[in-house]
């Protein structure tokens, strides 16, 4: 039987890289199709063309439908997609909102209700053969010590709105799972191409980045943090080839995989990685932490700095992701999570070529003098 890939979440990066991969694995392969918002129309159909010149595929081999996750049927125009739901054999669900600071009602909507519809939706597909869900490792929230693959335990407390949904999320998935062969793929925090350090979006690690950029100038760069908390980062490479592998293979119906480092680095080794890359430096001296989350909660400097205080909670939380089951399954592939080691050039290099396009265009620098007192002592930060 000749498979056919339906994806929500296209035109993002793991979408189009993941696409890109399926169709390279899948010697049965025959057709995709892309649910896309009409306000992602323009930049969809440029990478669809990307797609049809790289993989040598027919027009009518990748169709892209308009369509609303967060409405019934996905709100697509059945009678213009060019497709029937009896050809469908794999549905990918990687539409989300990415943001830690997203506000509940938005948070809800796409990720909460999104999924209940796209659930709905594969429940109508007669050949469905894999239904390969991208929650997040992070649904432990505020939860610490050693969390497994198969756990699904609602923490006392969430980090943020984005946990908090991505988690109800996941319940409803796993609610279908003994419906349907469903897969849950976990990702740990993602971050470019180990080789090339390809990325789209400057967010999760290259905060750092953005924090380091900003104070260059400075003759002495301290340390933010002595945090022993690791943080888990995984390159995208990594989560497409063992997604690819993990949702073709039978070992992964009815299973939950955190593809997460298993030898994850902490904060400050990270930070220090990043320091010395980037600026060539090594820390000097230790600004506590407590003054620098309180730096970022004046709006001006937060947006100066490109950090968002609501990653700051990464950086001391102490959780260990466990990813015994996902190892085991990926044992005879070969397929294994690098060491973030080898990333940190590529990474650096690719944030040094790209970080203005992320910019406004009348972005310039800015010097902030900051005032901050805590616990009978004055802080003055220049930047």
């Amino acid at each position: 039987m000749k498979h056919v890939y339906f994806f929500t979440g296209f035109p993002g990066f793991i979408s189009n890289q993941l696409i890109r991969e399926m169709k390279k694995q899948d010697p049965s392969f025959s057709k995709l199709v892309a649910v896309v918002l009409p306000t992602e129309w323009k930049k969809a159909e440029q990478e669809r063309q990307k797609i049809l010149h790289e993989l040598h595929l027919e027009e009518n081999q990748f169709i892209l439908v308009e369509g609303d996750i967060t409405k019934p049927e996905l709100n697509m125009n059945k009678k213009e997609s060019g497709f029937t739901k009896e050809e469908i054999t794999h549905l990918f669900h990687l539409a989300a909102i990415y943001d830690l600071a997203v506000p509940k009602n938005i948070a809800y909507l796409v990720n909460v209700k999104g999924t209940r519809n796209v659930n709905d939706y594969v429940l109508t597909l007669p050949n469905i053969k894999r239904y390969t869900y991208f929650s997040t490792a992070y649904v432990a929230g505020r939860r610490e010590g050693k969390l497994y693959e198969h756990e699904l335990v609602r923490p006392e407390q969430f980090k943020n709105y984005y946990e908090e949904t991505k988690y109800e999320a996941e319940v409803l998935v796993r609610g279908i799972m003994d419906r349907i062969p469903v897969t849950v793929i976990r990702p740990g925090i993602v971050k470019g191409n180990t080789r090339t350090g390809e990325t789209i979006k400057f967010d999760g690690p290259y905060f750092i980045l953005n924090f380091l950029d900003r104070i260059r100038f400075m003759p002495i760069i301290p340390n933010i943090t002595k945090s022993t908390c690791v943080i888990n980062l995984v390159p995208v490479d990594f989560i497409i080839k063992a997604t690819a592998y993990l949702t073709s293979s039978s070992k992964g119906v009815g299973k939950t995989y955190h593809l997460t480092d298993p030898k994850p680095y902490t904060v400050t080794e990270i930070y220090q990685m990043f320091l010395q890359g980037y600026n060539g430096k090594k820390p000097k001296g230790y600004l506590p932490f407590r003054i620098t989350k309180a730096a970022l909660s004046i709006r001006p400097l937060r947006k100066f700095l490109g950090v968002e205080v609501e990653s700051l909670d990464y950086f001391t939380w102490k959780g260990e992701f466990d990813c015994t089951q996902a190892q085991a399954d990926l044992a005879e592939s070969g397929i294994k999570c690098p060491d973030f080691r080898e990333g940190v050039r590529p990474m650096v290099e690719y944030y040094r070529a790209n970080k203005n396009k992320s910019r406004s265009p009348n972005w310039t620098p800015t010097f902030i003098f900051v005032n901050i007192s805590m616990h009978n002592r004055t802080f003055f930060v220049l930047l």
